[in-house]
C-alpha cells in the first residue's frame, strides 16, 4: 500500500515512545523506532502494545498518526484490544491467593475477555490442582493443570493456543508462579526472562519489565506481561454493584427469581442464589468473592471512580 495513503499496523512493543509494529500488507514487515505524532498525542492519548495504528511516512520513516478504536485497554500492564486472558495460579508455592482469580475473572467477563484458568506446578500438588481447574470448568471457563517440570498439560494448553486464530492473549499472574516459565515451556523461541521465587517470603522477582507481543502465527499474538497483582483497565473501576451478579456465570439460572425484586445477594431470606450456595450448586468460595467484591463497591461514590 502506498505510504502516502498511510497503512495500519499493530503494535506489539513499545519503549521511550518509540514503538515496534507489525504492518500489514502481503508481506508482513516489522517496523521499529516509530515515534508518535499527531492530535491524539495532545489528547492524552497513549499508543499501546496491542493497538491497530496508522502510519505515514515523511521520507525518512514512519510514525504513528492515529490510534483505532479499542476493544478494551489496559494500563496495568499496558495491553490494548485484549481477546484472551490466561489467568495463572499455582498449586503451591506460592499458594493460590484467594479471590485473586475470581477478581480478574470480573475484569474480563466486563472487558469483553474470554478468561481461561492455568494452574501451574502441579508436580508439587496435583489434587489442588485438579480441585482449581475443576471449579473453574464447573462455571464454564476453560481450564488447564500444568506441569514445567514434567510438562504435563503443555501440549494440551499450547494446541489451545494455537488454535484461537487472529486473537491477542496474555498471560496474567503474579510474581512467583512460573508465567514467564511456562510460557519459555509452550514456544520456547519466545526465550522470555525468568527468576527464582525467593523461598523466605515466597514471592516471585518481577522479571519482566515491557510487554511485548510475540506472533506465534498469522495475527495471532500473545502478550508477555509483567508481574502484578492486580488488572487495572482505562476509566473503569470494576463496575456498579447492580451489574457484579451478571459479572458471575454461575448466578444467572437464579437471577431475578429472589424473594426480593433488588435482592443483593449478599445477606436477605429467600435469596436464590445464597441457597444454591448452601445446597452446593455453586462454589463458596466463588460466591465469598463475590460478596467481598460487592462490599467493595457498593459505598463508592460515582466521583470516586
Amino acid at each position: 500500500m502506498p505510504d502516502d495513503n498511510g497503512i495500519t499496523a499493530r503494535i506489539i512493543s513499545g519503549v521511550g515512545g518509540r514503538y515496534t509494529v507489525a504492518a500489514d500488507g502481503a508481506e508482513k514487515r516489522i517496523i521499529t523506532n516509530v515515534p508518535a505524532r499527531g492530535a491524539f498525542r495532545h489528547e492524552k492519548i497513549k499508543p499501546l502494545p496491542g493497538d491497530i495504528v496508522r502510519l505515514r511516512s515523511d521520507g525518512t520513516g514512519y510514525f504513528i498518526t492515529g490510534i483505532e478504536e479499542r476493544k478494551n485497554a489496559l494500563i496495568r500492564p499496558t495491553l490494548a484490544n485484549l481477546d484472551i486472558l490466561y489467568i495463572v495460579t499455582s498449586a503451591k508455592q506460592p499458594a493460590p491467593a484467594p479471590g485473586f482469580a475470581d477478581k480478574i475473572t470480573v475484569l474480563c467477563e466486563k472487558n469483553g475477555i474470554r478468561p481461561v484458568i492455568v494452574v501451574t506446578k502441579s508436580e508439587l500438588d496435583n489434587d489442588a490442582a485438579d480441585e482449581i481447574t475443576k471449579l473453574y470448568g464447573s462455571v464454564g471457563y476453560d481450564s488447564f493443570s500444568v506441569s514445567s517440570v514434567t510438562d504435563s498439560g503443555i501440549a494440551e494448553l499450547k494446541e489451545y493456543i494455537e488454535k484461537n486464530k487472529n486473537t491477542v492473549s496474555a498471560f496474567c499472574g503474579a510474581s512467583g508462579v512460573g508465567k514467564s516459565t511456562l510460557i519459555n515451556r509452550l514456544f520456547p523461541d519466545l526465550r522470555c526472562e525468568t527468576g527464582d521465587i525467593s523461598e523466605r517470603i515466597e514471592r516471585g522477582k518481577n522479571t519482566t519489565r515491557t510487554v511485548t507481543l510475540y506472533e506465534i502465527s498469522d495475527k495471532t499474538y500473545l502478550a508477555d506481561t509483567p508481574g502484578f497483582s492486580l488488572l487495572d483497565f482505562e476509566r473503569f473501576d470494576f463496575c456498579k454493584k447492580d451489574e457484579l451478579p451478571y459479572l458471575f456465570p454461575e448466578f444467572e439460572p437464579y437471577l431475578c427469581k429472589c424473594k426480593y425484586t433488588k435482592c443483593s445477594h449478599t445477606k436477605e431470606d429467600g435469596c436464590l442464589i445464597r441457597q444454591a450456595v448452601a445446597d452446593g450448586e455453586i462454589a463458596g468460595s466463588r460466591y465469598n468473592s463475590y460478596v467481598t467484591l460487592y462490599n467493595d463497591i457498593k459505598d463508592k461514590k460515582e466521583w470516586n471512580k
